[in-house]
């Protein structure tokens, strides 16, 4: 097992020898130097795991050593020593980045004691840049499926858009992935170091949603018994993803659009307003446009927020992306597991309508890993609905007329006849369409039908 190195500077020789002694004593590996100058040079020739210095010495001093100890790498812990004369000399030590601080004369168990708390900081350190960086390989655009030209056109707007602050709309049906591209943009751009706030505008109690967004403070309103920040102060220094916007009330609309054109937040029951710093992206899977026409939405706040729009494709019109996504979600849920989908599932799969998109694929795949018998996922795993086999386009029409044919006519028609045979049961006739209930909603109003 690997010996934690550690640098001692002091010009106090007797000191200098106790403290080596201790330490050697307790299993570390230490590094002696006489002044600062030394020190510094021996850190260049062979790293440490902790630095312990004198504060007061001459030439290069403890604070001295502090800048430069922390200019090569700032996670070292750097623990300084300090006389009952030169306690404020520590207390600035600790201002600009010291560990902590020993007075003189200390016993050894107290070194000993500072120094573990020294390496566990490291240790934990270390590991959240390690999980960070996961997080962010994770959610970086090289780990996102999908190779079809309509999902890789969104990717290549998405990632040139990444490095700016712009706002970005991000719009689709249910399901396609609308936070996994944000997510992206936010973690392959210059923010990627600071937070990632996803709020569902949809899922919040309208009573509650102002407080969630902007916070409150002590005594606002009932149940309000101390200060709280909202997600865009939670967000500050990184990007708040507003999923659903489509749903917030016209007064939210106008708070949000306050808080792009001033940078500033108010609390419920506040003072006065709060500076943040963050990145807009919204997503809806609803048509602002039509939204903004009928009077249902901002159309200032629209435009601030449209100002990159992405449009993600329905996985109906990405059927080459699905045997790698299977691929994908049969890994994540069968680790370790030789698992395949065989050639009838996997048929069934690609010709199904996903009214659901990628979410609803990953929880089939997921279903499926669940309920499976043996290492091959087969037809008897799937869900019935996607058993029945759909009648083709030539099943329905038996003869084009030479005067041409309406298209709208005959969706409006499948439409009324799809309502009809599931006796208007909209997510029933949304599923018989392949098409999501959302949508069918869209074009009935579309089409005037009740």
């Amino acid at each position: 097992m690997k010996k934690e190195s550690i640098l001692l500077i002091d010009d106090d020789s007797s000191l200098r020898r106790v403290i080596e002694f201790s330490l050697t004593e307790a299993g570390y590996r230490v590094l002696p130097a006489a002044s600062g100058e030394e020190g510094i040079a021996l850190l260049e020739k062979e790293p440490a795991d902790a630095v312990i210095t004198d504060i007061t010495m001459p030439g290069m001093d403890g604070l001295e050593v502090l800048r430069r100890v922390h200019a090569a790498d700032p996670g070292l812990p750097v623990v300084v020593m300090t006389a009952y004369g030169t306690i404020e000399s520590a207390v600035d030590a600790m201002k600009q980045g010291a560990f902590d601080y020993i007075t003189k004369p200390f016993n050894r168990d107290e070194l000993r004691l500072t120094l573990e708390r020294a390496f566990r900081f490291r240790g934990l350190e270390r590991e959240n840049v390690r999980l960070r960086a996961e997080v962010m390989d994770k959610y970086r655009f090289d780990g996102v499926i999908g190779s079809s030209e309509k999902f890789q056109a969104v990717l290549d707007v998405a990632g040139r858009v990444a490095g700016s602050d712009t706002t970005v709309l991000i719009t689709g049906e249910s399901g396609t992935g609308k936070e996994v591209i944000a997510r992206g943009i936010h973690y392959s751009g210059t923010r990627s170091a600071g937070p990632f706030v996803a709020v569902n505008c949809a899922a919040i109690p309208e009573t509650l949603i102002e407080s969630e967004l902007f916070g409150h403070v002590k005594g606002a309103f009932t149940g309000a018994v101390k200060n709280k920040e909202g997600k865009f102060e939670l967000a500050d220094g990184g990007t708040i993803f507003l999923d659903e916007i489509g749903e917030l009330r016209v007064d939210l609309q106008a708070k949000i659009l306050r808080v792009l054109q001033e940078r500033t937040v108010d609390r419920v029951g506040g003072a006065g307003p709060e500076p943040v710093n963050v990145r807009v992206i919204a997503a809806t899977n609803r048509d602002l446009e039509r939204e903004v026409k009928e009077g249902r939405f901002r159309e200032d706040l629209f435009y601030r927020l449209s100002v990159i729009t992405l449009l993600m494709p329905p996985l109906r019109d990405r059927r080459d992306d699905i045997p790698l996504l299977i691929d994908h979600f049969i890994k994540k849920y069968n680790p370790g597991a030789a698992v395949v989908v065989d050639g009838d599932a996997r048929a069934a799969l690609i010709n199904y309508g996903w009214p659901g998109n990628v979410r609803e694929l990953e929880n089939v795949i997921e279903r499926a890993s669940v309920l499976r018998r043996t290492d091959r996922i087969g037809l008897q795993d799937l869900p019935d609905k996607m058993l029945r086999s759909g009648g083709s386009v030539d099943d329905i029409i038996l003869n084009l007329p030479d005067d041409g044919v309406s298209l709208e006519e005959l969706e409006k028609n499948l439409i009324i006849k799809a309502l009809d045979k599931h006796k208007g049961n909209q997510t029933r006739a949304a599923e018989f369409l392949r098409i999501s209930r959302p949508t069918l909603i869209y074009r009935m109003e579309k089409y005037g039908l009740k």
